[in-house]
């Protein structure tokens, strides 16, 4: 996956590095370098604008599937059957290998025990952050071309267009997970974690 990652973030900063130049060079203004582009609002706001949205969807499906349940979808817990984490951590708390927030309990652990979450929250805040920062920028050298005044990051979030860029990709990956769910339910792909056994009946619930 991360090889993946690399490749077309890569891919996505070449193209976009020409796609730059290309405009600037139909409006006049000399090319820029490679490195000044990946360092430009254009840049900044295509990608991180993105990571929001994936990050968002994560953190809230990561806490909705631990209180709420899909009858027959492999995503889901089986509400039947308890978690582990159900009946308490009992001596597997003090086993020498077990993670040391847990050995140590309080506060450590109450953070610990939703750290999964509180990571992807605190990855879509900085998204949401750095997509706001460099919209502004790019959003700033149109109002300029057209005599108006820049905005701060600040007055960008106020903006209808920072918004309709979150929205569209909030949308679609909200989309992306609610069909896994209910595909899952009915679709098999073989030997796949996130796909129930091939034989599993329709109402089974969890993917073991």
């Amino acid at each position: 996956m991360l090889g993946l990652f690399f490749a077309f973030v890569g891919a996505q900063s070449l193209m976009g590095f020409f796609d730059y130049n290309g405009s600037e060079k139909e409006h006049g203004r000399p090319p820029v370098g490679y490195v000044e582009y990946l360092t430009s609002g254009d840049f900044v706001e295509s990608v991180f604008e993105n990571w929001e949205s994936e990050f968002l969807q994560m953190g809230s499906y990561v806490v909705l599937t631990a209180f709420l349940y899909q009858r027959g979808s492999a995503e889901s817990r089986d509400p039947e059957t308890p978690h582990p984490d159900d009946a308490g951590y009992g001596e597997g708390r003090h086993s020498a290998d077990a993670p040391w927030p847990v050995r140590r309990g309080g506060v450590a652990l109450k953070i610990y025990e939703n750290s999964l979450s509180l990571a992807f929250f605190a990855l879509f805040l900085f998204s949401f952050a750095m997509h706001a920062i460099g919209g502004a920028d790019a959003y700033s050298q149109e109002q300029v071309e057209h005599g108006a005044q820049p905005v701060s990051a600040l007055q960008y979030l106020a903006t209808p267009r920072f918004w309709f860029e979150s929205f569209q990709n909030w949308q679609s990956e909200f989309l992306a997970i609610g069909a896994m769910i209910v595909l899952s339910i009915y679709l098999r792909q073989r030997s796949s974690p996130e796909s129930k056994a091939v034989t599993s009946p329709h109402g089974k619930t969890g993917s073991e």
